[in-house]
Parts: structure tokens; sequence; C-alpha cells
């Protein structure tokens, strides 16, 4: 068996983190990289723009055109960084102490990057499953990309069997993760002097009690938790990340947003709590609102509701990656992934990835050259399937 593709995965890491992706930002690039890349290897390449054509996903495959193989996946956009945090630049892979430094190196460059490398290698052997790469945008604002290639997926004649979600479990298996639901709700009031409050409809004190209405259903969600809920925690969460709103201390406010999330164990959850928020806006907040300032509004705008990754009894890649990688067994985790996309199309779906969680999103983000060789041993290990017809 030749060498692990080390030294390549690292020189195209060093590129990917070249490429600023934050979300504000397009990732069409990076894409036009990784689609050279592939297109080297003698893969059949599609770049799906999205509606502005400002962003791309890429899909690619290599090996027979016939259903079933294995997704690689990985999202290309990363957060933003504060250069002045940094101990280097943010966009500038550093490596020091068997450390790749830079954003986005573990979430989820490193993957991206050894699932390149690896291109040429699965290019040369006998393929008789494709292996599939699976490259989007915007997943860290509500896996934008993954929603619009799942619906090209969709309608595609030919559909994967298997998807490997390569986010940061320092390389453990994982079966399961919760939904991650996005929301802004934007109160529009009437503005007015401070000194005389019941004159205007201040839009940032329905926003307050609108808040407070949400946060006051935890422990309603405490008590709906499954008995054998696999999460931690094993209920459903709701979180205010973000209240904006006025102009002034001694102006009644016109406008406020409330930026919230909810991470769903069940459907039913997420029902019970847009439900309960409908019906507090409708029956209480509006009408109060409205005896004043018959134009008020609350509006919600839906910025994602991405379905969970959820366990399932049979998984035939949960299986594949436990006997590959030795695992005894797999766990599940509280972050959101873009792999419940892919289960809903009924592909068999794993996270298992290099880097840890507890590095992403922060200063001095990095990836262990160890863990980078790990994935790269998984991916290699995979020769053993993609070369074997599928058991039917």
């Amino acid at each position: 068996m030749s060498p692990l593709p080390f030294e390549a995965s690292v020189e195209i890491l060093a590129d990917l983190v070249g490429f600023p992706t934050i979300s504000a930002a397009s990732n069409r690039a990076l894409i036009d990289h990784a689609a050279r890349l592939l297109n080297a290897a003698g893969a059949r390449v599609e770049v799906l723009a999205s509606a502005d054509g400002a962003k791309a996903n890429l899909f690619a495959t290599l090996g027979p055109e016939v259903d079933g193989g294995i997704v690689l996946s990985g999202h290309t956009d990363v957060v933003p960084a504060d250069g002045a945090e940094w101990d280097s630049d943010p966009f500038a892979l550093r490596e020091a102490d068997g450390r790749f430094y830079g954003r986005g190196t573990c979430d989820m460059k490193g993957f991206v990057a050894a699932a390149l490398a690896m291109a040429p290698r699965f290019a040369a052997m006998p393929l008789v499953r494709p292996v599939h790469f699976a490259f989007t945008y915007d997943e860290e604002v509500g896996c934008l990309g993954a929603r619009a290639l799942a619906g090209h997926l969709a309608d595609a004649p030919l559909r994967p069997a298997m998807a490997i979600v390569g986010e940061p479990t320092s390389m453990r298996v994982i079966e399961g993760h919760k939904g991650c639901h996005d929301y802004t709700t934007r109160f529009t009031g009437l503005e007015g002097h401070g000194s005389n409050p019941d004159r205007g409809v201040n839009a940032v004190e329905y926003a307050i009690r609108f808040a407070a209405r949400l946060l006051a259903l935890r422990e309603p969600l405490v008590q709906r938790a499954p008995s054998a809920s696999p999460f931690e925690p094993p209920w459903s969460t709701v979180q205010v990340g973000r209240i904006d709103g006025g102009t002034a201390r001694n102006v009644i406010a016109r406008h406020c947003e409330v930026e919230w999330e909810m991470r769903p164990v069940t459907a039913a959850d997420a029902t019970f709590v847009k439900g309960e928020l409908a019906a507090y806006c409708a029956d209480v907040l509006l009408p109060e609102m409205r005896r004043l300032h018959p134009e008020a509004t609350i509006e919600t705008e839906i910025l994602g509701e991405v379905p969970g990754l959820v366990p399932m009894e049979e998984n035939a890649a949960r299986d594949l990656l436990a006997h590959l990688t030795g695992a005894n067994g797999a766990d599940t985790v509280a972050f959101g992934t873009e792999a419940g996309l892919f289960q809903a199309l009924g592909l068999d779906v794993v996270v298992c990835g290099p880097g840890s969680i507890s590095e992403a999103h922060k200063p001095n983000e990095f990836l262990s050259a160890d863990q980078l060789r790990e994935a790269l041993r998984l991916l290699a290990a995979l020769e053993g399937v993609l070369t074997q017809p599928e058991r039917r």
C-alpha cells in the first residue's frame, strides 16, 4: 500500500485556510480550487452556484456511475476571526509543536483537505462503488448550502448509500445529534418621547417579554424529555443569542429583534415551542401593541430548521466506521451538523472527523498532525469497501 498523502494534505490545508471563507464572504475561490484538484484526479465535478451566484456547493464523483457509494462531506465556510486575538494570521497556516493553526483547520477544512489529498489515490483504485465529495457553503449560518445540495441530490437519478460528515469529533464515531433551528423575531412598534411611555409602543419591551416567554418554556421541555434520550442534556433546549433595538435611552423604541435558537430532540418539541410562542404573540402581545398602534407587527424569520441526526438501529455507515476505527459503539454530540439532511434523503450517515470541537470557533484554532494522519488512515481504509460490490 502506498504511503498516506500527509504532505499533500498539509499543502492543501494551507491553501484552504488561505481562503477567508467566513459566511459573510464568497467561497467561490475555494470551490474553484477544490474543483481543479478533483478534475485533475479524474472526477466528474459539478459546481452548483447559490441563487445569487456569490457562493457554491461542489459535488464530485470518482468511480462508476451507479447507485450507492460513500459521500465525504464537509462545509467550506468558517466563523469570523479577530486577528488581534490570534498569535498569528488566522488565514495563513502556521505549524508549531505538531499542530496546524488557522481559522477552519479543525472546523472543518482539515477533513476537506484529507479528502482532496486522497482523491488521486481513490482514482487509482479499481472502484466498484463510487466515492463522492460534497463541499458546501454557509453551514455556520443555517446549513444553507447543504439544504440546497440535498434538493439537488433528491432530484438526481443516482443516489449515494452512505455519508461521512467530517466534523471535528476527535475521530470518534458519532451516530446522533439534535436538530438546530435558528430564528429572528422582529417587533415594530411606535416611536415617541421617553417621558411619556404610554403614548408609544416600545418594541424593546415587547421583545423582552417574548424572550422571557421563550425562556419560560425551558422547564416544560425538561419535562418532555424522552426517557431514553441519548443526548446531553436529554431534553430540547432554547436559547436567546441576541436582542437588538432602540436608538437612545430617552426614545421609545420602534424596532427590536430577537435572535434565538432551538435544539429539538423531537419534531414534536419543535412544534410545541413554535405553537406556544405563536399563541403568545397572537393572543397577548400583538393585541396590546395594536390597541395603540394598529400597524404594529411581530414577524418571525426562519433562518434554518435543520433536522437532527437520529440514532438508528440499523446504520451501515456507523457500523462500517466502528469496524474501521476499532470503536466500541458510537456516541452522540451536542453540536449540530449537516448530517440530518443526508439522513433525510435515506442515506446511512455518521459524523467522524479530525480535530476537537473544543478548539472550534476560538482564537488560535488548531488541528493536530496526529488527527490529520488518523483521518487519512480512515479514508485509506475505505479501499476495502469501495473495491468490493455492495451486498444486496
